[in-house]
Formats: structure tokens, sequence, C-alpha cells
């Protein structure tokens, strides 16, 4: 399964941008984790479905965390993490920001509810390939 209709599934079954984000990052490493994929929910619909910033974007950011950040107490948070993350961020600004003329969830649907379906899983899509990229060329995939 390509990863545009692994996408496509995991929406079908009610999952939403950073939700996705965060399942095929598990799923690269063959790991499940309900309780973050939940904790991931309150980042969908632009921050709990307020319109601000998209989930996809800050998704990206916690995407990029979760490789490189620290989690435990005798871990070391990757030296150039915050790098990577202000990398991805004015990425995001640059290309799906100056799309969209924004990067809030509003912004992204320009308040036609019917572009969630036609933008939505192409941002997805992009910011997951993008995280990856970043990932892969600074050496901070596990």
């Amino acid at each position: 399964m390509d990863l545009f209709d692994r996408m496509l599934e995991l929406s079908n079954k009610g999952y939403y941008c950073a939700q996705i984000l965060l399942m095929l990052a598990l799923e690269s490493e063959e790991k499940e984790n309900p309780d973050l994929i939940r904790a991931m929910s309150g980042l969908t619909g632009g921050l709990g479905f307020c319109g601000h910033l998209c989930g996809a974007m800050t998704g990206g950011c916690c995407l990029l965390g979760y490789f490189c950040g620290k989690g435990e107490d005798e871990e070391i948070e990757d030296p150039k993490t915050q790098e990577v993350i202000k990398q991805f961020v004015e990425w995001f600004e640059t290309s799906i920001g100056s799309q969209y003329q924004g990067w809030n969830c509003d912004d992204i649907l320009e308040g036609d509810p019917s572009n969630k379906i036609k933008r939505c899983p192409e941002v997805v899509e992009s910011v997951f390939l993008k995280c990856m990229e970043l990932l892969q060329e600074n050496g901070m995939l596990r």
C-alpha cells in the first residue's frame, strides 16, 4: 500500500492530520502508541478544531520531535533538533503557507469545509515526506 492510500485508510477510520502523521512515524518503526495518538487529537483541525495552526504543521513538529527529541531521563536531545524543526516550519510557511495565504486551518480551507477533502490529504502527505527528508538528511532516523 502506498503512502497516500495508507493516509486515506487512516482518515476513513476517523483519524486526523496530526494523528495520521504520528501513526505513520510509529508504523515506520513497527510500533503502536494509542496514548500518543490520542494526545495528538488536541492538534487536529487547528488546535482542537478551532481553525488555528494547521494540525499537519504542528503534527510535523511533533513527528520531528518523536525521532530526535528527549523522551527519557537518560536520553539527550539531538543537538540539531531545534534547527531541523525550524527548517520544517520555514518550509511549511513558504510552501503550504504561500499556496494558501496562511498556515491556519481556516486559511487552508478558505472557509469551505469541502476543501478539507481536496487539500488536507495533499498537505499531510507533503508534510510527512518533508519531515522524513529532513530526518534522513540529518541522520536522525532510528
